[in-house]
């Protein structure tokens, strides 16, 4: 196989929430009239799989590629199941979005008879002045307060209510309750999953009521899925110095995905070496990309995956780019760090890092 970086297909996804800063303010072109909430950069999602939208393996999916293909393109990765382990979004919080949860992994395993859950990420391009999320429960609330107040909708009433800031991220773990908007324009990475419970009474895409009986079991499942305990917070991330000009920023770290930025000026490349798949979005002007043998144009909030067989990556500066990817904890995030002089409580923090190392660790 002659590997290249994936431009791929991006299903689009127009609820009611949505509006038009994904196009007027990232300047994202081919996009259709009307709201647009989410533009699903790396899917293989059931019923909404991106494909390979150009060069010699252009018409694939990545279910496709996954099953003949899988180590090629992830790398040395566990992959229990035939689907890319990542799902990566733009989201457009015009409006705000429902509350809702995903299950975590046991719980979907168990009531949703799926191999896994969705924990996942929100980094802030962009935020109106004084917008929030919702995102937890605050300390105390069992699940008969907060079934009370969900039958009420006063969310306020029992949720968090964190201030929203661009540059910042937060790691949402499955079975939190959460919500965002107004105001909020979002990069998202995830684990490979469309599980979701609502807690709303209308519908999130088109804005249609629920019918009551349905909104009632709806609210069962939420119950039945939620977990009280996580309460994340924003972090600005890690940052750490690479070359002259060139930084790394750690925004947030798990053990199903980590996402980082990368800028670089023009004194020095931007390089940087992997054993694993990389999802490549632009978060800047438009740049050159050069990865194995290929080199390419990279436009502003567009996104390349590039598979593990290339494995380097050189981007001429000026540069602002995100990549996401599933870690070795160890090797690729508390390393580093430490070695930045980072503490192990502000490590930890960036997500889900376990406060010492895995036993095969030599760090």
């Amino acid at each position: 196989m002659n590997w290249y970086p994936l431009r791929l297909t991006t299903p689009v996804k127009q609820h009611v929430f949505g509006g038009r800063a994904i196009a007027e303010r990232l300047g994202r072109t081919g996009l259709p009239d009307g709201p647009v909430a989410e533009t699903w950069e790396v899917s293989d999602v059931d019923g909404d799989a991106s494909t390979v939208a150009d060069g010699p393996l252009a018409g694939q999916t990545l279910r496709q590629l996954m099953a003949g293909h899988a180590e090629e393109l992830l790398g040395p990765l566990p992959h229990p199941g035939p689907r890319f382990p990542l799902l990566t979004k733009f989201i457009d919080g015009r409006g705000r979005l429902p509350v809702h949860l995903h299950a975590d992994d046991a719980t979907a395993r168990e009531l949703e008879g799926e191999p896994n859950g969705k924990t996942e990420a929100w980094h802030i391009l962009d935020a109106a002045p004084g917008a929030t999320a919702l995102v937890g429960v605050r300390p105390g609330v069992d699940r008969t307060t907060l079934h009370r107040a969900l039958l009420a909708q006063d969310f306020d009433a029992v949720m968090r209510r964190l201030p929203v800031r661009a540059g910042e991220t937060i790691h949402v773990p499955g079975g939190t309750l959460h919500s965002f908007g107004p105001g909020t324009l979002v990069y998202e990475i995830e684990q490979t999953s469309d599980i979701q419970q609502h807690a709303m009474r209308t519908r999130m895409e088109d804005g249609s009521p629920v019918p009551d009986a349905e909104w009632h079991a709806n609210l069962e499942n939420l119950l039945a899925e939620w977990r009280p305990e996580p309460r994340p917070e924003f972090h600005p991330g890690l940052s750490i110095g690479v070359d002259d000009g060139v930084r790394r920023t750690i925004l947030c770290a798990g053990p199903h995905f980590a996402l980082e930025r990368w800028t670089a000026g023009t004194q020095a490349p931007l390089r940087h070496t992997y054993p694993t798949a990389r999802i490549l979005t632009n978060a800047g002007a438009p740049v050159t990309v050069t990865s194995g043998p290929w080199t390419g144009t990279l436009d502003r909030a567009r996104t390349l995956l590039l598979p593990a067989a290339l494995g380097d990556l050189r981007i001429e500066g000026p540069a602002d780019i995100l990549l996401g990817y599933v870690p070795d904890l160890d090797g690729d995030i508390r390393a580093p760090l430490l070695r930045a002089g980072y503490a192990p409580a502000a490590i930890a923090a960036l997500g889900e890092v376990p406060a010492q190392p895995s036993a095969a660790s030599p760090s």
